[in-house]
């Protein structure tokens, strides 16, 4: 035991040795290549001397970053979050500098900006060369891994980890159902492809469960992981810190991938066997998610560096003993592990709605992603964080409950809580005063707190507005059509949903998984932010949908780790349905067409309409500026002139100068070609309207009028909408909040287009297409979530499933009590 011991022992040593004669080697070659930066006197010195100056250089600055770093993290809480991303930069230029006057030879020098960029180079080198030396060490990588997954580290105000399973509900937004079964069958996504085959190597389970084709067999030889101090000291000399015991990983086995997944969800103070976890969170989720990434390796496509988001799919694992609740091989192979369910939405096909439906059960008064409240004088906009604040608090008191996740649950990155106690990146709590129970962008803090992190991710970034300014200058070479602008500061929003917040959100649930959290849910926005603006078949969503599927094969793996078992249910809250916008097809917008009937000046040149999408809320939220439109209270120019807003192909008309909701004969009254010209005109599908006399009617072309108690009957202009579109308008008809005039945009079955009153190419919020049928990926060893020739219509059904399927896992139930007051309602941010 003794030699094992001190080969261990020399093992680290030696790690940390090459690690900083790499480090070494960096600063010298960046020393002949920068002239701003020497390592030595204006004389000239001999070569020993500047190697000597370089080593000691190297070493000052590993020292720095793990010494310095995890003070300066709680500093950088005050900072808005997007700023983090670029201000780590600069300290760790700064802590060079330090390292470089501390120097005994006193030799060194650097000008501030070339300082940024040799700790920027050296902390990518220094983090890939720690990660390809614990590659090679396949027992320390084994004992690492058996060690992790028998012990618990959690707090001691914790409850011991339940051994029953836990449930994580990973949201694609805006994906579809046949989008996601067209890339399953083209290959695009190939883990659920095998989910949903069977196939070897699936996983739903933690604590090692795995099932594969040969279970008994321990494939050890090919094992390989990209932690860097696997089971003892890894001295990431110039990456930020030492990391005794703690192991780091990447998504694809080496650090050089340029944006690998580092995992960062930790308290923000270095743990007694040297492990520096990040901002409040466990230690044993950060020390768990350090050893439980794979190392295989994925192609780039062409697609710039590796990132954690970019999520490998791993090739071998040590296989443990066959798990009795692991699905078994049939006669014609491994089963499915995982259904597909398609489901239906509201009227309203947008996450504001299926997202507070899903998390909080109920989505009534949603009738739109944005619409205006005559009582109170105000916009509502789903992704605008008070509005956001107010429709949690409207669904919490209609329901009686606090959400899916009020029993040890954690929500990252979506739109409403779910009542969860872990919340980060939360756009609910995002207006809320900062304090220690409320840090919506403390996922933000815990990712970036690490300067590799911040330079792979910027790597990446750059590479994806890169990637985006490109396509869309060939898409306008090629007058591709349909084709919106996608210019000003689209490719900044894109690339920080497909990079920046697909990481930190990945890296959020891994450690809620290693934390071993009873319900996770969390939402990836990237393929909904670049479908909008390139189509939800475009190449480029192809892309996206690739990476997705490469995180679900990253969770799997967290999983076999995981102190309890996991159960993986993948799920959208809407689809997209393409088509060109209405403004590019008729030259106007729906504003314009209103205020023609109305009689009011129409401008000559149609304006573009606002355009919100999750994506841009987050970036707002990130930079601390959550605010949109200008302000929250609508203030028309002329107070009897209407208020159009779109959501989608749906739009909303109010007149705010009547404070209830205006029937069909006082519209008429007022404004005697508005419905007609609305009705009539070839973009718009339908309208729906109160009545006097009917209670409310569908209008559609030729002067058609039919009463919503007849809709059964004769469905008239909603028949091509297809099955429930009527009962999705009735129920929205019966909201204290819908707009005086309802209008859905034309929609043609036979392609599947509809008419966007945003710019937008790819849409969601009204009825007519693929918009209306996401899906519900889930396990078979969860019961079904309806019964065989039933539909799964609305967000509110879905959550009654959820909640169904934790309690068969022995999960939270949720609670019928009354909800403490938010102010009080003790909500620590991880």
């Amino acid at each position: 035991m003794r030699g094992v011991r001190w080969r261990r022992i020399a093992s680290q040593i030696g790690r940390s040795v090459a690690v900083w004669a790499v480090s070494t080697l960096t600063m010298l070659l960046l020393a002949l290549v920068l002239p701003d930066f020497r390592l030595q006197s204006a004389d000239g010195d001999s070569a020993t001397r500047i190697a000597l100056t370089a080593a000691c250089g190297a070493g000052a600055f590993g020292i720095l970053s793990a010494v310095v770093w995890p003070l300066l993290v709680r500093l950088l809480l005050l900072v808005p979050a997007l700023v983090l991303g670029l201000l780590v930069f600069f300290l760790n230029g700064s802590l060079l500098l330090v390292a470089l006057r501390l120097n005994p030879s006193a030799r060194g020098a650097a000008a501030p900006e070339t300082a940024v960029i040799v700790a920027a180079v050296m902390s990518a080198v220094a983090s890939a060369t720690g990660g390809a030396l614990a590659v090679r060490d396949d027992e320390a990588y084994r004992r690492r891994l058996h060690r992790l997954a028998t012990r618990r580290h959690r707090r001691r105000t914790d409850p011991p980890c339940p051994v029953t399973p836990g449930l994580v509900f990973l949201q694609l937004d805006g994906v579809g159902h046949e989008v996601l079964r067209e890339a399953v069958g083209r290959g695009l996504m190939p883990t659920v492809g095998r989910w949903l085959a069977g196939g070897e190597g699936v996983s739903l389970g933690g604590g090692g469960m795995q099932s594969t084709a040969d279970s008994g067999r321990a494939a050890v030889g090919g094992m390989r992981s990209a932690a860097s101090g696997v089971d003892g000291m890894q001295s990431t000399v110039g990456s930020g810190r030492a990391a005794v015991d703690s192991g780091r990983s990447t998504a694809d086995g080496s650090r050089s991938g340029g944006d690998g997944m580092q995992s960062t969800v930790g308290s923000g103070r270095t743990t007694g066997d040297g492990m520096q976890s990040t901002v409040d969170g466990t230690r044993s989720a950060a020390d768990r998610m350090r050893s439980a990434l794979d190392d295989a390796r994925q192609p780039t496509d062409g697609d710039g560096p590796r990132s954690a988001g970019d999520c490998i799919q791993p090739t071998a694992l040590i296989t443990p003993p066959p798990d009795p609740t692991a699905p078994l091989p049939t006669a014609d192979g491994p089963r499915p592990t995982h259904r597909l369910t398609p489901w239906y939405t509201d009227w309203s096909s947008q996450t504001g709605a299926s997202q507070l439906g899903i998390l909080h059960g109920s989505t009534f008064d949603v009738p739109a992603f944005r619409w205006y409240e005559k009582d109170r004088g105000e916009v509502m906009v789903c992704n605008r964080p008070t509005s956001a604040a107010e429709l949690q608090r409207r669904a919490i008191a209609h329901t009686g409950d606090g959400g899916l996740l009020t029993e040890d649950g954690a929500s990252r990155g979506n739109l409403f809580s779910g009542g969860a106690g872990e919340q980060a990146l939360v756009l609910s709590i995002a207006a809320r005063r900062r304090g220690r129970e409320n840090r919506s962008r403390a996922g933000y803090f815990a990712y970036f707190s690490d300067p590799a992190n911040a330079v792979r991710t910027a790597l990446s970034f750059t590479a994806e507005v890169v990637r985006e300014i490109g396509e869309s200058t060939r898409a306008r070479l090629r007058k591709q059509r349909p084709r919106v602008s996608r210019g000003g500061l689209y490719p900044l929003v894109r690339a920080f949903a497909t990079v920046v917040e697909r990481d930190v959100v990945v890296a959020a649930v891994m450690g809620d998984m290693l934390a071993g959290r009873t319900a996770v849910y969390a939402d990836l926005v990237a393929y909904d932010e670049v479908a909008h603006h390139s189509g939800p078949h475009s190449r480029d969503a192809e892309k996206v949908l690739r990476r997705l599927d490469r995180c679900l094969a990253l969770l799997e793996r967290v999983a076999d780790h995981a102190p309890r078992p996991y159960r993986i249910v993948v799920l959208s809250d809407h689809g997209q349905s393409p088509g060109e916008t209405f403004r590019s097809r008729y030259g106007l917008t729906l504003a314009d067409l209103v205020r023609a009937g109305c009689g009011l000046h129409v401008p000559r040149r149609a304006e573009r309409t606002h355009s919100g999408a999750e994506a841009r809320a987050a970036v707002r939220a990130a930079l601390h500026r959550p605010v949109e439109e200008g302000g929250e209270r609508h203030r028309p120019a002329r107070h009897s002139e209407p208020v159009v807003l779109a959501s989608g192909n749906l739009g909303l008309i109010s007149f705010p100068d009547m404070r209830h909701r205006m029937t069909k004969e006082e519209i008429d009254a007022r404004h005697p070609a508005l419905l007609t010209t609305l009705a009539n005109h070839p973009g718009i599908g339908f309208l729906l309207v109160a009545s006097a006399e009917h209670g409310g009617v569908v209008l559609g072309p030729y002067g058609t009028e039919i009463p919503l108690a007849r809709l059964d009957r004769d469905p008239g202009p909603l028949a091509r909408f297809g099955p429930g579109a009527v009962e999705a308008v009735r129920r929205t008809h019966a909201f204290p909040h819908t707009a005086d005039i309802m209008v859905n945009s034309a929609y043609d079955p036979a392609d599947g287009e509809v008419l966007a009153f945003e710019e937008q190419i790819g849409s969601h919020g009204g009825l007519g297409g693929a918009q209306s049928r996401p899906f519900l990926l889930s396990p078979v060893d969860l019961s079904a979530p309806v019964p065989d020739g039933e539909r799964l219509t609305g967000a509110e059904q879905v959550h009654q499933v959820l909640r169904r399927w934790l309690g068969e896992l022995s999960g939270p139930e949720v609670p019928l009590t009354a909800v403490p007051d938010e102010d009080t309602q003790d909500e620590r941010a991880a």
